[in-house]
């Protein structure tokens, strides 16, 4: 019987969540294998396989797979050696927050897309767009949840602080910081995800490696098997990019998962 918020034990909790896995790919198997659906439109699993082997042997996919995690890694490091700092300065001084709230607000809302033809020409088609890309669909997000987080914290131990003597700047390095860390290590973990989204559009235009340049090479060639390897993949990478976050969090922080 399921109840709300009633905890599971982590077997149960790995035994379902493969267990999705195993349902999509027996939908996906029947689907195709079946005839249900054609070939051109969405190629079998072993199909899949077999282009997917012969991207990393054949057309040397790995080099691409590298290039995009480096575009990934180094967006999203610029966006939060930005972001991090000022939204901690946002969440701790009102009048800052309220010279870039607005902003930040309206910002965070334009699609990084949409800066794609403006950042072509002025950085060209090179690393530097990709990069600018993944830091412009990062930043402003980060900013503001880092601001919101740290602007929460409990007023106690701002007083209790002030009561034991600490300055201002003390309050921000010694209570803010410390007991916001865990949830901005949190938001940078989530933003991470979205990054890679910003990275694939990002090469999808005026790209010649990377992920999504072999998926667009192969739209064109209606590989659909190299389509869904490159999204597979992608998949593959957050989520293991997803759980050394998380590890590293649980090293870090180990009270706030106790």
């Amino acid at each position: 019987m399921l109840r709300p918020l009633e905890p599971i034990g982590q077997g149960a909790r790995i035994a379902l969540g493969i267990s999705f896995f195993i349902l999509f790919v027996l939908g996906w198997a029947f689907a195709t294998f079946g005839g249900y659906v054609s070939p051109t439109f969405l190629a079998d699993p072993l199909t899949m396989l077999a282009d997917g082997w012969s991207l990393l042997v054949d057309h040397g996919f790995l080099f691409d797979i590298f290039v995009t995690i480096w575009r990934v890694l180094g967006g999203f490091v610029l966006a939060a050696i930005v972001a991090v700092p000022l939204g901690i300065l946002m969440g701790a001084y009102k009048p800052i927050e309220a010279f870039f709230e607005p902003f930040v607000s309206f910002a965070r809302y334009l699609p990084a897309s949409a800066f794609i033809p403006l950042l072509i020409l002025w950085a060209g088609i090179g690393e530097v767009q990709k990069l600018l890309v993944i830091f412009i669909g990062s930043v402003f997000q980060i900013i503001l949840m880092v601001a919101v987080s740290v602007g929460s914290t409990r007023r106690d131990l701002v007083e209790a602080a002030y009561t034991l003597g600490a300055r201002d700047t003390g309050i921000v390095r010694r209570v803010m910081i410390p007991a916001n860390a865990p949830e901005i290590a949190e938001i940078l973990r989530l933003v991470l995800g979205w990054a890679w989204t910003y990275v694939i559009v990002a090469e999808l235009i005026g790209s010649s490696s990377g992920i999504g340049h072999m998926i667009i090479d192969s739209q064109a060639l209606l590989a659909t098997g190299q389509i869904i390897f490159g999204i597979i993949i992608i998949g593959l990478i957050g989520l293991i990019s997803d759980f050394l976050f998380k590890a590293a969090n649980r090293w870090l922080f180990p009270w706030r998962f106790a």
